[in-house]
């Protein structure tokens, strides 16, 4: 579970370098180009919330089942290095991962502030394992 945590965690932070063209202009620096805040850490609630949600719906649950295949092929082509392919699944688990909504996207964001060997991230890891239980 720690693994895919990390993995989607990685996965969508970045997504949007993904999404970028080929050969595309840079993202401009300068003094008005800023980082974005980080997104709030999601309360224990939060990701209950989000976990039901997904699990209530056959649609998101099948989403959240590719996404996890999709993150461990990743995780083994990472050990690989093989960045062509890593992108190309890239895109696919972004894809995957809109379909699970933007509670779910916030969520992960928001994962990033948490620490995965804490208590907290435990038990975070430990409420999304109940989603990676019920994928076949």
């Amino acid at each position: 579970m720690k693994l895919t945590l990390a993995i989607a965690v990685s996965v969508l932070a970045l997504s949007p370098a993904f999404a970028q063209a080929p050969g595309g202009p840079p993202p401009k620096a300068g003094p008005m180009s800023q980082q974005p805040p980080p997104a709030p850490k999601p309360t224990e609630a939060q990701v209950q919330k989000v976990v039901q949600t997904i699990s209530a719906d056959k649609t998101k649950m099948d989403a959240y089942c590719k996404l996890a295949k999709l993150q461990q092929q990743m995780g083994a082509l990472d050990e690989k290095k093989d960045m062509n392919k890593i992108q190309a699944l890239g895109q696919q688990a972004d894809a995957e991962a809109q379909k699970l909504g933007s509670d779910f996207e916030k969520m992960m964001d928001g994962l990033e502030q948490v620490d995965e060997n804490s208590p907290e991230g435990k038990k975070f890891a430990a409420i999304l394992g109940g989603l990676d239980s019920k994928c076949k």
